[in-house]
């Protein structure tokens, strides 16, 4: 015979009396697998405070961390593709535009804003890897030519913050046009005598690694983003071998001299205000 009896058999809580933790309370590193609260992710800026894993943040979070108290001047905000080439896949191009604008909020994938920095007049361009992967068209290009107007007008630096998978294959070669467009635009910011900052996260890849991201007067990256012009799987599949440990990464390509430094993202707004008095000095 047992110590105890049970009065009262099987559970017994009704469904609606039943507590679930609430969504998003808790994330986890995506490299480590540590589980993190949120809230401490956001203190630690979506940082990993384990393996110093960086994750994947969105324009709005660069912005707040970047500019003086998080303000700003977003500009050309309604700017949205057009379809000149009556593109279909899977399905139709003007079709998985509004899609993913409904899913992210996104008009497109990258915002530009003006705002301060350290007391300074800073533009930035910041990409979005939700709206498409990030990808390169023709709305890319034009804000990013007209956030560097401002720059110029402003008399102030400007700054392109990459994630991207490169040029957008639905507006084919509208897509590469930009990158002459930009390109030429940050020789017009060059003229001005004004610097341009180019800062790498995870990934920077194709079309946007080949032309502007690589053009800055100093070019930086934050730890272990994939910087490369063809992904690890795309090179893998051709050469038919895997890779060598750490190949593409961004501490690969500080070590053959296309980075100037790395930077973690807890620094990131000291370390841009120091190197841009230095440009002042």
């Amino acid at each position: 015979m047992g110590w105890f009896k049970r009065d009262k058999e099987g559970i017994t809580t009704s469904t609606k009396e039943k507590k679930e933790t609430p969504e998003g309370l808790w994330q986890k590193c995506s490299n480590c697998k540590t589980i993190f609260s949120s809230e401490d992710l956001l203190k630690n800026s979506f940082v990993c405070d384990r393996c110093n894993h960086h994750e994947r943040i969105d324009s709005l979070t660069y912005f707040a961390l970047i500019f003086d108290e998080g303000k700003f001047e977003e500009l050309d905000a309604e700017l949205t593709s057009g379809d000149p080439l009556n593109f279909t896949d899977t399905k139709k191009y003007v079709d998985r535009v509004k899609a993913t604008q409904a899913k992210t909020g996104l008009k497109d994938a990258v915002r530009t804003g003006k705002g301060k920095l350290d007391g300074e007049d800073f533009v930035i361009a910041a990409m979005d890897f939700g709206f498409i992967g990030g990808s390169m068209g023709s709305v890319m290009g034009e804000k990013i030519a007209r956030a560097i107007d401002v720059a110029i007008k402003a008399n102030c630096p400007f700054m392109i913050i990459s994630k991207s998978g490169g040029a957008r294959m639905m507006e084919a070669g509208l897509s590469l046009m930009q990158m002459a467009k930009v390109s030429g635009k940050l020789g017009q910011l060059a003229e001005a005598g004004l610097p341009y900052i180019s800062f790498l996260t995870d990934p920077t890849t194709g079309g946007v690694t080949a032309s502007f991201a690589m053009l800055g007067d100093i070019n930086i990256a934050e730890p272990d983003a994939l910087i490369a012009f063809a992904g690890p799987r795309v090179v893998r599949e051709t050469i038919g071998r895997d890779l060598p440990e750490g190949f593409q990464k961004s501490e690969f390509v500080l070590e053959h001299g296309f980075l100037d430094y790395i930077v973690d993202r807890k620094d990131l707004k000291e370390t841009l205000a120091l190197s841009l008095k230095l440009f002042r000095s």
